[in-house]
């Protein structure tokens, strides 16, 4: 079976084919930093890593970009209220939002734009969008004429004329329609750059665009971000490439739900936020990662601490039985670098069916009650077959259950433990066992 996936332009499940063989160009919009990121804008940053990863897993070479968006009306404010720059702004919170991708499991997209590298190409495209009559210059901003593009709604599937009275349209009296979006924004406050129409900075939805455009051409495989930005930050994007390069911009949208919280959805604004910097320890991380991994991925995600505590009773599950596993194939020097081929490709069969993770959150459990089994039985043939298969799978989905395999004098007391425990001694027995725990092996 070939990976299928939802693509949010075509509204249907298709196979997914790269424009240039095994070769996947993937761009996930990235952050704002301004401010620290909660569990909620960790679910894209949890999902793409995936991704990224399974594709990497099937043998595609990908390339992942995810930007950072280091120029914005409020970090211009943060910084004003703080009596500092836009600059110290973006880079405490982009190094507090590298800190947060490493507490909930994943890793540093391959390249990083940043908007603010970027000036002078969105400067080019504006103008060339001018010239070519989709956009207008009106009082020192630059605005997007949305009706010169005739299939403008496609990724949200939504009419103009619904988009008119629809949300997020501000209203403004430069604009020769309301639904016009902001390409350059005229400021005497806060950062700025000289350009043709005047002292400025650009609009978000230029960006994504332009650093698009530069790392990668004219259309690339995949397009990510949460299922808030398919409008309109992401129907924005589409309508400035039609316009420069007759192109959509990527052949495959992908969108993830949104993550709320008891019943509300998360917002800074509102307050009901849970920070991911606030997450203190390895282990909340990858329950956390767990809890939005195995939940269908286009769903929202209804998140409570009844929620959470249910994926840490599993995940937990998993690392004592890991753990013990483990520890008694190395202590009989039986570990195997063999997986069950089956079981992997059940474990395809499911991910290539545009990720159904709760079928494979079954197939893990399943792999660990086996494990269990195969311990109490002695067959450990089969419990290592095992093991490696879940390993393999765990890395893949980047699960860590932080369980290494024991230093040579960590195995010397597991012996002296098992050897005594096999002769009655147990002085002896209880001595190792006191050692053992305080390494956290038992």
């Amino acid at each position: 079976m070939a990976l299928v996936l939802y693509n949010s332009l075509t509204n249907k499940v298709e196979e997914f084919k790269p424009i240039n063989g095994n070769k996947v160009n993937m761009y996930v919009c990235g952050p704002t930093v301004y401010g620290y990121i909660h569990i909620g804008n960790a679910r894209p940053v949890i999902f793409y890593d995936m991704l990224r990863r399974y594709l990497a897993f099937s043998g595609y070479d990908v390339t992942y970009a995810s930007n950072i968006t280091d120029v914005d009306d409020k970090i211009i404010n943060k910084a004003i209220s703080e009596n500092t720059t836009e600059k110290v702004v973006a880079k405490m919170f982009e190094d507090a939002y590298w800190d947060s991708v490493e507490r909930v499991g994943s890793s540093k997209p391959d390249l990083i734009p940043h908007a603010t590298d970027y000036i002078n190409e969105m400067i080019e495209l504006i103008e060339d969008l001018i010239q070519k009559g989709y956009a207008y210059v009106s009082s020192g901003d630059v605005f997007f004429r949305v009706s010169k593009i005739k299939d403008y709604g496609c990724l949200s599937n939504q009419q103009i004329e619904e988009l008119n009275s629809g949300a997020r349209i501000s209203v403004d009296d430069k604009k020769e329609n309301p639904l016009d979006f902001a390409l350059w924004k005229k400021t005497e406050v806060g950062i700025k750059w000289d350009s043709p129409f005047g002292s400025g900075r650009p609009g978000w939805h230029t960006e994504c665009v332009v650093m698009n455009h530069k790392l990668f051409g004219d259309v690339i495989d995949i397009h990510g971000g949460g299922m808030d930005l398919k409008f309109p930050h992401h129907e924005n994007e589409i309508a400035q490439a039609e316009a420069a390069y007759g192109t959509h911009l990527a052949k495959y949208w992908i969108h993830v739900g949104r993550l709320d919280l008891n019943g509300v959805k998360m917002s800074k604004s509102l307050g009901n936020v849970i920070y991911v910097k606030d997450i203190d320890n390895t282990h909340d991380g990858m329950v956390l990662r767990c809890l939005i991994l195995f939940s269908p991925y286009r769903q929202m995600i209804p998140y409570s601490m009844d929620l959470f505590n249910q994926y840490a009773k599993e995940y937990d599950k998993w690392v004592r039985a890991y753990k013990q596993c483990l520890f008694e194939l190395q202590y009989k020097g039986l570990l195997k670098d063999e997986v069950d081929p089956s079981l992997i490709d059940e474990f395809k069969k499911y991910m290539d069916d545009d990720f159904n993770v709760q079928n494979v959150l079954t197939l893990i459990n399943n792999i660990v009650k086996v494990m269990n089994t195969s311990l109490r039985a002695k067959d450990y043939d089969t419990l290592a077959l095992k093991l490696h298969t879940l390993e393999v799978i765990l890395d893949v989905l980047h699960i860590n259950l932080f369980v290494d395999k024991m230093t040579e004098e960590q195995l010397a007391v597991y012996k002296e433990w098992q050897e005594a425990r096999l002769n009655k001694d147990f002085e002896k027995a209880d001595t190792a066992r006191a050692k053992l725990v305080e390494w956290k092996l038992v």
